[in-house]
C-alpha cells in the first residue's frame, strides 16, 4: 500500500511533489536524548544502529514509522561493499550519506528498481513549524546585506550567523561550539543587519537536535538543490534523472537502477522546480531557449529541458555525479572490467606514447576508463586535457585542464559571455604547448581531424568516442564532419571496446569487450586493417590476450623503441607479464587509491625497476 502522508512530506518540498512510501507509515513519536532508555524500539535496536540514532535522532524518528513488524529492522551499513551489497536480492538496509543524512534502501518485489528513501533530519518532529518560523525571521535579518550570489561560501556564512541570532539552544554548552563553526568572513559583521529592536530579538527556543536541523534545511534550500540535496551527497550515485512527471530514478554504484520516493504530480510543480535549478547553476531556461548543459559547483554535468512543446512528458533533467576521486585500475579490475594483462598491456603503450581511443555506448564507462590510465602516463609528462565539461581527473602535476565556452554546453556558474571557444579552438591552441599527451575528454565532431594531425606530428593523443565497435569507430572517422583521410588512421595506434553488459545471473556490468591494434590502410582491399590482441569472453566472464605472440603494435613499435634487436623482439611480452605481476602485488598491499596508485607508479619507473635487459 502507497502512503500519501502529509507529515512525511519531506520539508522544503512544494506542491504537487510528494513523498510515496512503499509501506503504510506508523506514527512517529518525538524523542530526546533523555528519554531513549523509554523507547521501546530504541532498545530493540542493536548497538551499532542505538548509536547512530544517539548522534541524530531523526534516525529514530525514521524507524518509528516503519512497519517493523513486517519489514524487520533495516540493517545498518556503515560503509557498502559492491561485492557483498550489490548481490543482495532484496536488500533492506540503511547507509550514512554523509553526517546527517541516511539512505533507506528498500526492496520492492514487484519491480526490477528498489526504493531508494532519504532520510533527512527535517524528518526531526516540530523542525517544519520551526523552518516556518525562522524563514519569517530572516527576511529582517538579512535585509539590505550585499553580497556576491553566486559566492555560495559567502551566503552559507550569511545564513548561519542569522540562524544563530534567531535561535537559542536549551543546551547553553552547545552555543559555544556553534560559534566556533561560524567562521565569518572579517567584512560580513558589518553586512548584517542585527540593529532591531530588543522586542523582536525574542530568539527560538531549540534543540540541540533541531538547530542542526534547521541549519541543514537553510542551507539546502537557500543555497544547495532543494530536494536533491541527498542525491548530491551521496557519493554512491553515479545518475539522477527525472523523465517528466513521476519518480525521480537514480542509478546506484552499489544497487544499480532505483526508484526514489519523491515523486512530481503536476506540471507546474515540475516547471518551478526546473527553473530553479537553472537559476542555481546560472544558466536559466526559457521557452525561447529551452535546453541546458551546465555543471554544478562539484563538478556533477546537469542537463535539463524545459517545458513539454519539446518534452511530452513535461520538464526533465538528468545530473550525472562527479566522483571527488576517479576509480583507479586496480579498483576496475576489482570490478572485473579489466584484467592484470590488459592493464599491463596499457600501461607498457601508454607510458611509450602510444594514441588510443576508449569506445563504446553512453554509460559505458569509457571516461572512467580513461581516467583511470592517465596514471600509466610517464610522471613527468606534461599534459593537455581538452573537454566540453571537465570529467577528466589527472593525477600529474604539470597539467593544463582547459574547458570550452558555449551558451548552450559545458558552462560553469558565473562563467562570462563572451564568444564561444570549442573542441576545435583549444585543440589547435594545445599544439603550441608542447605537451606530452594531449587528452579529450570525447571526440564528436571536426576536433578529430585535428587530433589526427596532433598524432602526425608526434603529439601523443587519447579520448573517448562513441562506437560501438572498430568497424564503426573507422566508419565515423572517415566521413563528416571529422572526415580523416584513411591512409592516416594508422596515427591512432590502439582502440578499447568498453561496454555494459548483461551476466547470465542478470547484473549489468562494464566490461572491456576488446583491446584492437590499429596496422594502417590496406589498399589491396581499401579499408583499414587492425587486429584484436584482448578480447572478453561472455561464458567464463575472462579476458584472454589473443595477440600474445602476434602483437603487431608491441614487436614493430614498442620493441624498436626500447632497443630490443628483432631476433629477440619475444622479449617484449614477458615486459607486458612483468607489469601485469608488479600491478598484481600493488593490488595484493591494498595500493588501490588513484592517486597512491600514481605514486607507486611513479616510485617503480624512478627506480629503474621496468628496464628491459636485452
Amino acid at each position: 500500500m502507497v502512503s500519501k502522508l502529509e507529515s512525511l512530506k519531506p520539508k522544503g518540498m512544494k506542491q504537487g511533489v510528494v513523498a510515496n512510501f512503499p509501506f503504510t507509515p506508523r506514527e512517529s513519536e518525538e524523542h530526546g536524548h533523555d528519554d531513549l532508555k523509554n523507547c521501546g524500539i530504541y532498545r530493540l535496536l542493536p548497538d551499532d544502529m542505538k548509536k547512530e540514532v544517539e548522534k541524530n535522532l531523526h534516525l529514530l524518528e525514521y524507524i518509528h514509522i516503519l512497519p517493523l513488524d513486517k519489514i524487520g529492522i533495516p540493517k545498518l551499513v556503515p560503509k557498502l561493499d559492491r561485492k557483498k551489497h550489490g548481490e543482495l536480492e532484496n536488500p533492506n538496509l540503511i547507509y550514512p550519506a554523509d553526517e546527517q543524512i541516511y539512505i533507506h534502501i528498500y526492496p520492492d518485489r514487484n519491480d526490477v528498481r528498489n526504493f531508494y528513501i532519504p532520510i533527512e533530519p527535517t524528518l526531526l518532529t516540530g523542525v517544519e513549524g520551526l523552518l516556518k518560523e525562522v524563514e519569517i525571521r530572516l527576511v529582517d535579518y538579512i535585509t539590505g546585506i550585499d553580497f556576491d550570489p553566486m559566492d555560495v561560501e559567502e551566503k552559507k556564512k550569511i545564513l548561519r550567523e542569522a540562524l544563530q541570532k534567531i535561535c537559542e539552544i536549551r543546551d547553553k554548552s552547545f552555543v559555544s561550539d556553534v560559534k566556533a563553526e561560524v567562521k565569518l568572513a572579517p567584512n560580513l559583521k558589518s553586512k548584517l543587519n542585527f540593529n532591531l529592536k530588543k522586542s523582536d530579538l525574542k530568539k527560538l527556543k531549540v534543540t540541540e537536535q533541531q538547530y542542526k536541523a534547521l541549519e541543514y534545511a537553510l542551507i539546502r534550500d537557500k543555497v544547495g538543490l532543494g530536494i536533491l540535496e541527498p542525491y548530491i551527497r551521496d557519493k554512491y550515485i553515479e545518475d539522477i534523472s527525472c523523465s517528466g512527471l513521476g519518480p525521480i530514478f537514480i542509478e546506484h554504484k552499489i544497487f544499480k537502477g532505483l526508484k526514489s520516493v519523491i515523486e512530481f504530480r503536476e506540471e507546474e510543480a515540475l516547471n518551478k522546480f526546473v527553473l530553479r535549478l537553472a537559476e542555481r547553476v546560472g544558466k536559466p531556461v526559457t521557452y525561447k531557449d529551452p535546453i541546458v548543459d551546465a555543471t554544478l559547483p562539484d563538478g556533477s554535468r546537469i542537463n535539463i529541458v524545459y517545458g513539454n512543446d519539446i518534452s511530452k512528458n513535461g520538464s526533465n533533467f538528468t545530473i550525472r555525479k562527479f566522483n571527488e576521486t576517479p576509480f583507479s585500475v586496480l579498483q576496475l579490475i576489482e570490478f572485473g572490467s579489466l584484467d592484470y594483462m590488459i592493464a599491463g598491456y596499457l600501461w607498457l603503450l601508454i607510458s611509450e606514447g602510444m594514441s588510443g581511443f576508449i569506445c563504446g555506448e553512453t554509460a559505458s564507462g569509457k571516461t572512467t576508463l580513461l581516467n583511470s590510465i592517465t596514471a600509466f602516463i610517464r610522471p613527468e609528462a606534461k599534459i593537455v586535457s581538452i573537454e566540453d565539461t571537465p570529467e577528466l581527473q589527472v593525477p600529474h602535476k604539470n597539467w593544463t585542464r582547459e574547458v570550452t565556452r558555449g551558451t548552450t554546453r559545458g558552462g560553469k556558474i558565473g562563467e562570462g559571455s563572451g564568444s564561444d571557444v570549442t573542441m576545435f579552438d583549444l585543440l589547435k591552441a594545445a599544439l603550441r604547448q608542447r605537451p606530452n599527451y594531449i587528452l579529450v575528454g570525447e571526440i564528436r565532431g571536426v576536433e578529430g581531424n585535428i587530433a589526427f594531425q596532433a598524432m602526425q606530428t608526434g603529439h601523443p593523443v587519447m579520448s573517448t568516442f562513441h562506437a560501438a565497435t572498430v568497424e564503426k569507430l573507422i566508419q565515423r572517422l572517415t566521413t563528416e564532419p571529422i572526415s580523416v583521410p584513411k591512409t592516416f588512421i594508422d596515427n591512432l595506434n590502439f582502440v578499447v571496446i568498453q561496454s555494459a553488459v548483461r551476466r547470465p545471473d542478470g547484473k549489468l556490468v562494464r566490461r572491456v569487450l576488446s583491446v584492437a591494434e590499429i596496422v594502417g590502410y590496406n589498399p589491396q582491399k581499401g579499408g583499414v586493417s587492425f587486429i584484436e590482441v584482448f578480447q572478453w569472453d561472455p561464458v567464463t566472464d575472462k579476458h584472454i590476450f589473443t595477440g600474445f605472440g602476434t602483437s603487431y603494435l608491441l614487436e614493430m613499435k614498442i620493441a624498436t623503441r626500447l632497443g630490443i634487436p628483432p631476433n629477440k623482439k619475444k622479449l617484449i611480452y614477458e615486459e607486458v607479464e612483468k607489469r601485469a605481476k608488479i600491478l598484481k602485488k600493488l593490488h595484493e598491499q591494498g595500493i588501490v587509491d588513484f592517486y597512491e596508485f600514481f605514486k607507486a607508479i611513479s616510485k617503480i619507473t624512478k627506480s629503474g625497476m621496468l628496464s628491459i635487459k636485452v
